[in-house]
C-alpha cells in the first residue's frame, strides 16, 4: 500500500470520527437554552449549524452578558449573536397626598410666614401675600416636600 493511500484512509477515518463526535443542533440548542435561561431569565436561543441567536428582554447588561457567556461555553458553539434586549427602569410613582392632609401640612408650613396665605385645590397650593426671598427659599422647600401637585405662587410677591 502506498503512503498516498494510507495518509488518504487516516483523513477520512479521523473526519468521520470529528463529525460523529460533534453534538448535533438539537443537542446544542437544548443544552443552550438550558444554560441561557438558567443565567438570564426572559432569554431564548435558537441555534443552527453552532451558530446561536439569543433572543428575548432581561431586567439588566449583567443579565444580558450572562446569557452570552453561557451561551459561549456550550459545547458545540461556534459564535454567538446577542439580540437581547435589557428592559427598561419602571418610572417611579408620584404620590400626590389628598387635598385634607395636604391643607393641614400647608397650614402647619406657612404659620410661621404671617404675610403668607394658601389654600389647597385639587392637589395644587395657591399662595398669596408677601414674603421675604430668604423666607421664601425655605417656605418653598417646606411646601414641595408636602408632594402636592403644583406650588402656583403667581400671586406671591417676593421682595
Amino acid at each position: 500500500m502506498n503512503l498516498t493511500k494510507i495518509i488518504g484512509s487516516g483523513a477520512v477515518i479521523v473526519s468521520i470520527f470529528m463529525i460523529s463526535c460533534q453534538p448535533s443542533n438539537s443537542d446544542v440548542t437544548v443544552t443552550v437554552t438550558k444554560n441561557v435561561q438558567a443565567s438570564a431569565p426572559g432569554a431564548s436561543a435558537d441555534v443552527k449549524d453552532g451558530v446561536v441567536v439569543l433572543t428575548g428582554q432581561v431586567k439588566d447588561e449583567a443579565s444580558r452578558m450572562a446569557a452570552e457567556d453561557a451561551a459561549k461555553k456550550t459545547a458545540g458553539v461556534k459564535s454567538v449573536v446577542n439580540n437581547i434586549v435589557v428592559m427598561a427602569a419602571p418610572e417611579p410613582t408620584v404620590t400626590i397626598t389628598p387635598n385634607d392632609a395636604l391643607q393641614q401640612g400647608v397650614n402647619d408650613a406657612i404659620k410661621d410666614f404671617p404675610e403668607v396665605t394658601a389654600t389647597v385645590n385639587d392637589g395644587e397650593i395657591i399662595l398669596n401675600g408677601q414674603i421675604a426671598e430668604e423666607k421664601w427659599k425655605r417656605l418653598k422647600m417646606a411646601l414641595d416636600g408636602l408632594n402636592p401637585k403644583k406650588v402656583n405662587a403667581v400671586s406671591i410677591k417676593i421682595k
